[in-house]
C-alpha cells in the first residue's frame, strides 16, 4: 500500500467517522436516526451565502478570517440542531422512534426545500481557502496540505469528544442516557439538556463536514449533505447501533475501503465502486447484523 493511499483512506475515512458520530450521537440518547443531518450540513454552509439570482456567483465566504468564519459556522450548525430539537423532536418525544424517524426525514425535505428556493438548485461556486491545495511532499506521497489539515483536525475533535463523554458531567450523562433512558432520569439526569447537548454536537459535527466538503470541492451544493448522510448512516449500522467508538470506527473503516477500491479496481470498474462497497456491507450484516462493534450479547434492533 503506498503512503498516499494512507492519507487518503484516513481523510475520507475521517469525515466518514465524524458525520457517522453526529448520526450516532442522537440515536444514542433518543433511538432517533436523524434523516435531517444532511440538511444540517448543508444549512450549515448556505446560512453565511446572501440569496443571489445568480447561480453561478463567486461567494464571498473566504472573504472571513478563518479565526472567524470556523466558529461562526460550527455556532450555525450547532443551533441550526438545537432549534431543530425544540420546535420539532421535543413536542415528539413521547412518539414511537418511527414516527420520530419520519419526521425527522419530514424535516430535512422542509430545509432543503428551503434552500431550494432561497438559492436555487444550481451549485454555488464558492473560493475558501484556495492555499490549502498547495502538495506537501512526505516522503513518497504528495499530499494536499487540507488533507493534512483535515486528518489533523479529525483526529483532535474525536479525541476531545472522547475525553468530554468520558471526563465532563454533560459527556457522563449523555452515556448514561445512551444506556438507559428511564433509569439516567431518575438518577437526576436532565433530560432536556442531555438532549439538547447531544444536539448541539451532533450539528457541530455537521458543520465541521460542510466545511470540509466545500474547502475540498470549491462547490456549495443545497443538495450536498444527502450522499454523505447516506454512508454516515450506513457507518451507524454497520458500527451498532448506539455505539459511538463503533460508528467511527466503521466510518473509518468505508472511507479506507472505498479508497482501496478505487485505486485497486481496474479502470473500467471504478465507476462501480459504490456496488462493491455496498456489497461489502451487505455480507458484513449478514454474518454480524447487530453490527462490528456492538456490545457482547447484544441483539439487533427491531
Amino acid at each position: 500500500m503506498s503512503l498516499q493511499l494512507v492519507f487518503d483512506a484516513l481523510a475520507l475515512g475521517g469525515i466518514y467517522a465524524v458525520a457517522a458520530l453526529g448520526i450516532a450521537l442522537i440515536f444514542g440518547v433518543m433511538r432517533l436516526v436523524n434523516f435531517a443531518h444532511g440538511q444540517f450540513i448543508a444549512c450549515a454552509v448556505f446560512a453565511l451565502i446572501v440569496p443571489s439570482t445568480d447561480a453561478l456567483a463567486v461567494l464571498g465566504l473566504g472573504a472571513l478570517p478563518a479565526p472567524v468564519l470556523v466558529p461562526l459556522i460550527l455556532l450555525i450548525g450547532a443551533g441550526l440542531a438545537v432549534l431543530a430539537e425544540a420546535l420539532v423532536f421535543r413536542p415528539m418525544r413521547n412518539a414511537s422512534p418511527v414516527a420520530l424517524m419520519v419526521g425527522s426525514f419530514a424535516l430535512g425535505v422542509a430545509l432543503q426545500n428551503l434552500l431550494l428556493a432561497l438559492y436555487g438548485g444550481r451549485p454555488k461556486a464558492v473560493s475558501l481557502w484556495a492555499e490549502l491545495g498547495q502538495p506537501v511532499q512526505i516522503a513518497s506521497a504528495s499530499v494536499p496540505l487540507l488533507q493534512l489539515i483535515v486528518i489533523a483536525a479529525v483526529a483532535v475533535i474525536l479525541a476531545g469528544l472522547a475525553l468530554m463523554l468520558r471526563k465532563s458531567r454533560l459527556g457522563l450523562e449523555m452515556r448514561a442516557a445512551a444506556e438507559d433512558f428511564t433509569m439516567a432520569r431518575m438518577l437526576g439526569v436532565r433530560s432536556n439538556r442531555v438532549i439538547s447537548g447531544a444536539f448541539a454536537l451532533s450539528g457541530g459535527l455537521a458543520a465541521v463536514v460542510a466545511l470540509v466538503l466545500v474547502a475540498q470541492t470549491g462547490v456549495a451544493d443545497v443538495r450536498m449533505g444527502g450522499q454523505i448522510m447516506l454512508v454516515a448512516f450506513i457507518a451507524t449500522v454497520v458500527g451498532g447501533m448506539g455505539s459511538l467508538s463503533g460508528a467511527v470506527a466503521a466510518g473509518l473503516g468505508i472511507g479506507a475501503a472505498s479508497a482501496l477500491l478505487q485505486a485497486g479496481l481496474p479502470a473500467d470498474a471504478r465507476p462501480f465502486r459504490d456496488a462493491f462497497l455496498y456489497g461489502g456491507v451487505i455480507l458484513v450484516l449478514l454474518f454480524r447484523p447487530q453490527g462490528l462493534f456492538a456490545p457482547v450479547g447484544a441483539k439487533p434492533r427491531v
